[in-house]
């Protein structure tokens, strides 16, 4: 039977409970208690040495690192306390005015900073040199004073916020900035757009025009800055969800990648035919599977309702909120999803009401976006559907501009590879990018039991999931564009929801916990392609099966035996104009759960820490081993070790010298403080 890590309620800033941005609160999340004799051998340790360059305000995350052309490094301030003193107490983007990276490859430019130790330290951005200075922050009037930074729009021109509307909320409205990219307009790079991502949901990218004066300051023009999400390109698209981090593609567009946590169909290590073996998914089935469901991230407590002891954690079942936003956003009729509660004024009846007119399809979400034409009146938004679906944290496009590697944050999940046919900026309708996807399979399990994790390199190779082509795949999600909170109630309950929704909706909920979800893609098709691609291979599949690897990518690497183990894959990426023998670096925030059970390819030593690999790219751009370069503390570490040690890795930016900025998404552990800091990372010679 497969093993579930328990539920645990917690109180602590969203980035160490969730891997995910949203306001500090109290939520039940998957997670599992370290043993108390946690000890793992090389834990913490660097090849090469590690650096603090700043930290950042409390209860917010370091994210959307960057560093200008001139050596200056930037990022966000994301869901900070607003317990902080101003300015620090609202989100936004910032750089270190007065400092530059000298781009020689060594960490000699900076002093190492100090442990935030005061309640003022505690409480503002530190850094080793220069002074961080906000570009813009939340909130503020943009686009001659029609629209707030971060903030998206109905299509009548309403802001999105609790405050207007009801419904749940993925994180405080504009609080959760996190990809930096500027896109320069002029040749000495002192003029551009900085495209910054929001990380909720509806989520946004803005757009901000920037200049450099003689004096070094960065001036931000916010009259003419825009909210990507409320134009009408992209919310042609349905828009975008949970945008986390990005890069820029080797043609100069910024890359959104859309962090939809939400996506898995089955929890943890669980796979689509255990389901289908044990006849039911209770205790396997994942939140995807509720989507348009009302009121779809209550279902947790439902569960915990009709299953009492024998309920479970559905995994992602939180990232269910702000669907209801999203469906405003598209143009839906505002009705009341706030709660379970029966309103005293409805005869006993619920007052929650289904939405049933427009509301937004699942299989439209996870994806990376490309913002052509980011100089133009409006950039065009196009999803690389054909890349896969999944949690994406970030893309990193190789300078060959046919080879991807994405990361998928969260428990259980993948790392992947995507090599397009052709140059992808070369394809004259981005529609045509045509390409095989691949999961990895690790391929020297042994070798990971024997050793600590410091020194196992893992070895992997590539399964190819599927080819297609990008129009392809998007024909095959319009499939699913008509599909409402109303077809979830009649699909799968017999009970008229009119005359009864609590009782349509409790049988709706546990009919699709044995048999699944019927609006959407079924168990049954997942397991038919897993059984003619076992037969027959990727290209033997039937036409109709071809969807299953690019919309329910998770599940389909599992059902074929891809090692989807990773915890919080957090991070990927690679120095401008990376070449054959440059390193690709990836960021695992935590080494634990199913890299270190005793089920699945993978049996290292807990490292709750997390890790930093590294690996060479080979002459066509594969990588195939995975070095240890960074492993964090243990989580029983106290002050003397873990104050100095990176934790919870979560994005990673590799500068044009080789040297690599590490933000961290921590828990405390046995720090002596609470902040998340930003290091930089000198590698071996």
């Amino acid at each position: 039977m497969v093993e579930f890590t328990r539920r645990k309620l917690m109180a602590t800033s969203a980035a160490a409970a969730l891997g995910a941005s949203v306001s500090p609160q109290a939520i039940a999340i998957e997670s599992t208690e370290p043993p108390e004799d946690d000890d793992t051998p090389k834990a913490p340790y660097v090849k090469g040495s590690l650096k603090r360059f700043s930290s950042t305000a409390f209860g917010a995350e370091v994210t959307g690192p960057f560093v200008f052309d001139d050596g200056t490094p930037m990022f966000s301030l994301q869901h900070p306390s607003r317990d902080n003193p101003a300015p620090y107490n609202r989100s936004g983007m910032g750089y270190f005015k007065g400092f530059q990276f000298s781009m020689d490859g060594t960490n000699d430019d900076f002093s190492e900073l100090s442990t935030p130790q005061t309640n003022e330290e505690q409480g503002t951005i530190r850094g080793a040199d220069g002074e961080f200075t906000f570009i813009a922050q939340e909130e503020d009037r943009i686009n001659g004073g029609s629209e707030r930074l971060g903030v998206s729009q109905t299509p009548d021109g309403w802001d999105i916020t609790q405050e207007k509307f009801s419904g749940t909320q993925y994180g405080d409205t504009a609080s959760n900035p996190d990809c930096n990219q500027f896109i320069p307009t002029n040749e000495d790079g002192t003029e551009g757009y900085l495209f910054t991502n929001w990380e909720n949901s509806p989520g946004n990218v803005s757009r901000i025009p920037l200049s450099r004066g003689e004096n070094g300051e960065w001036d931000a023009d916010l009259e003419n800055a825009i909210n990507l999400a409320n134009t009408e390109q992209l919310r042609e698209l349905g828009g975008t969800r949970i945008n986390c981090y990005g890069d820029t593609s080797p043609w100069n567009t910024m890359i959104s990648a859309e962090e939809n946590y939400a996506q898995p169909r089955v929890s943890l290590t669980a796979t689509v035919g255990d389901i289908v073996e044990k006849g039911t998914g209770t205790n396997l089935i994942g939140g995807c599977q509720f989507w348009n469901r009302p009121n779809p991230n209550g279902i947790q407590e439902a569960i915990d309702d009709y299953y009492g002891d024998e309920s479970w954690g559905v995994q992602g079942y939180w990232a269910l909120t702000g669907l209801e936003f999203l469906a405003y956003y598209l143009g839906a009729e505002r009705v009341d999803q706030t709660s379970l509660a029966v309103d005293e004024s409805s005869d006993g009846k619920n007052t929650m009401t289904p939405i049933g007119d427009v509301y937004p399809n699942p299989y439209r979400y996870g994806y990376f976006v490309d913002y052509r034409d980011p100089a133009g009146e409006t950039p065009q938004p196009i999803k690389y559907y054909v890349m896969g679906r999944a949690s994406w944290e970030c893309p990193d496009i190789q300078s060959d501009k046919r080879t991807v590697y994405g990361c998928s944050d969260g428990d259980s999940k993948g790392i992947y590879k995507f090599v397009a046919d052709e140059e992808i900026d070369g394809y004259c309708d981005p529609m045509n990018v045509a390409g095989t996807l691949y999961a990895p399979k690790v391929t020297n399990a042994d070798a990971a039991k024997k050793n600590p994790p410091a020194d196992v390199n893992l070895e992997f190779e590539w399964l190819e999931l599927g080819h297609a082509a990008n129009y392809e795949v998007e024909k095959w999600i319009a499939e699913y564009d008509d599909v409402t909170q109303v077809d979830y109630l009649e699909t799968h309950a017999d009970t008229d929801w009119e005359d009864d929704l609590d009782a349509a909706l409790e049988e709706a909920d546990k009919a699709v916990v044995e048999d699944g979800n019927r609006n959407y893609i079924t168990n049954e098709e997942i397991i038919e392609w897993a059984k003619q691609y076992e037969s027959d291979g990727p290209d033997g599949v039937d036409d109709d099966l071809r969807k299953v690897p690019f919309l329910e990518t998770r599940a389909a690497a599992k059902e074929i035996g891809a090692t989807i183990e990773f915890n919080k894959a957090e991070g990927v990426d690679s120095k401008d104009g990376a070449k054959p023998g440059d390193y690709v670096y990836f960021a695992i925030s935590a080494l634990n759960d199913a890299l270190a059970d005793t089920l699945g390819d993978i049996r290292l030593d807990r490292v709750d820490g997390g890790v930093v690999y590294r690996a060479e790219l080979e002459e066509d751009y594969n990588v195939s081993t995975l070095e240890p370069v960074i492993v964090g503390p243990d989580a029983s570490d106290p002050a003397d070790i873990a104050d100095d040690a990176l934790i919870n890795v979560d994005n990673v930016n590799v500068m044009d010298d080789g040297r690599v900025l590490c933000c961290e998404d921590a828990d405390k552990f046995g720090r002596s403080y609470s902040n998340d800091c930003l290091y930089v990372y000198e590698p071996e010679e």
